[in-house]
């Protein structure tokens, strides 16, 4: 099972916000059986069928195997991913691109750019995952607390005063990668 599977496909993405099949997903994060499924969401193993069969052809579940029960033969499926995020190409056209936004600032760029890695970096795993292997990412997440917008406008200055600082565009071997790095304010936490 993956830690997070990324969707493409616009019918999957479909598949997975119905709520029945959202929750069957849930479920699934150890293998289970129809019926099983079906005593614990409380609905009948032929409409648990139904919805384990949609996300079984949009590879959201998998079989894992078969289990007796008493004289029958139950399937076990468990989900393909611990989670999945939606992919912005699953939107076609109108999907968010960072060129379209205005203002570098803005609350609409960042999110756009977000989407962007979420498109770039999920491509990007699904075929090194097709040829068994693993890409080579960089990710760095930390809280920091300023103590003015100066200090913070300086921080950005120095960011990218690193960012050239090991930018070689002179090495025809060189791997290139994308920087984006984002600031917002934190979310306050709710009792």
């Amino acid at each position: 099972m993956l830690d997070v599977e990324v969707i493409t496909d616009p019918a999957a993405a479909v598949s997975v916000l119905d709520p029945i099949r959202n929750r069957l997903l849930a479920e699934l994060t150890e293998p289970a059986s129809a019926a099983a499924l079906a005593s614990r969401l409380g609905i009948s193993r032929q409409k648990v069928n139904y919805h384990l069969r949609a996300l079984e052809d949009h590879h959201l579940v998998m079989g894992v195997g078969e289990r007796r029960w008493g004289g029958l033969k139950e399937r076990l499926l468990v989900a393909t991913a611990a989670s999945y995020v939606v992919s912005p190409s699953a939107l076609g056209r109108v999907a968010t691109d960072p060129s379209r936004c205005e203002g570098r600032l803005s609350a609409s760029y960042l999110i756009a750019l977000s989407a962007r890695a979420v498109r770039e970096v999920g491509e990007m795993w699904s075929a090194a995952r097709s040829k068994n292997n693993r890409p080579v990412t960089l990710s760095i997440d930390r809280t920091i607390r300023f103590r003015s917008p100066e200090d913070r406008a300086e921080f950005a200055k120095e960011l990218a005063t690193l960012a050239a600082r090991y930018h070689d565009e002179t090495d025809p071997d060189g791997r290139r990668y994308r920087l984006v790095a984002m600031a917002y304010p934190m979310p306050t936490d709710r009792a």
